[in-house]
């Protein structure tokens, strides 16, 4: 594990631009692995003869996968260079969905010099994350059906909520790049309480667009299905339309990141 930024100026404005792309190869490749899945609707419907009694087979698998990772321990590297054991959980980058069901934790690194302020730190859009998710995304790109593959479609959709959220809420550690590199700029409308003004200050339409286009093309090298030749229309074939890829950032993942960089500076003087 590790923080994103260190306190060199340079060098995380490096980091705030590559952190980003990299998490974007995850995100696509969670989505296209999620593909050889239908929706199967029976995982997350509590009470189904597939979860029992107690909530749906998909929460619960969620809640004590999160639960597993709290006590598992790694390293830990905070912005100072000061390495230690820490779980999942722990590590600023990483948020659950479930918190109210993890074990108790120990100290945070948050509490230990991370890079983050404070009172920004804890933002949790999770929530709506997975509402989204479900409600809105999946419907995009999987067929409906059931094949009864119920566990390896919520391993599959953990995969690609983790790999969401953890884009998403990197926006923390973006705006606080952006408030370091100019608190003039930001801060009359942080005192102001005026979340248009931030909006306006945290957009740049045309970085959108490019993101848009590069998740498009990396949708369609990463998810082309190989063939030896022998398709009469010699036309390309995807696991997940690119396209959908693209509206996805579009629509979701880049204003999400934003609304959370928007309430992380909203804090930032607190």
């Amino acid at each position: 594990m590790a923080t994103p930024f260190s306190n060199n100026n340079k060098k995380n404005r490096r980091q705030r631009h590559s952190s980003p792309v990299s998490r974007e190869d995850t995100i696509v490749f969670s989505l296209i692995e999620r593909v050889r899945f239908p929706l199967n609707r029976p995982a997350y419907v509590a009470g189904s003869a597939v979860s029992g009694s107690c909530g749906s087979l998909g929460e619960f698998v969620i809640r004590e996968t999160e639960a597993v990772y709290a006590k598992v321990l790694d390293v830990y590297v905070n912005c100072y260079g000061i390495s230690r054991m820490a779980s999942r959980y722990e590590n600023p980058e990483e948020l659950p969905f479930f918190p109210e069901s993890l074990p108790p934790q120990g100290s945070s690194p948050l509490k230990n010099g991370t890079f983050l302020y404070p009172a920004g730190a804890s933002i949790n859009m999770n929530n709506n994350i997975r509402s989204l998710y479900f409600e809105k995304l999946l419907p995009l790109f999987i067929v409906g059906g059931d094949d009864g593959n119920y566990v390896p479609t919520v391993q599959s959709d953990l995969a690609s909520l983790q790999s969401l959220s953890r884009r998403i809420h990197y926006g923390r550690f973006v705006a606080e790049v952006k408030y370091r590199d100019a608190p003039q700029d930001y801060e009359p409308a942080i005192r102001a309480k005026d979340r248009n003004a931030l909006m306006k200050l945290l957009t740049s339409e045309s970085v959108e667009e490019m993101v848009k286009r590069r998740v498009k093309k990396k949708a369609m090298v990463f998810g082309q299905n190989v063939t030896l030749g022998d398709d009469k229309d010699n036309k390309p074939r995807y696991k997940i339309d690119p396209l959908v890829v693209s509206r996805i950032y579009g629509e979701w993942v880049i204003p999400l990141t934003k609304i959370v960089q928007v309430e992380y500076l909203l804090r930032r003087l607190d």
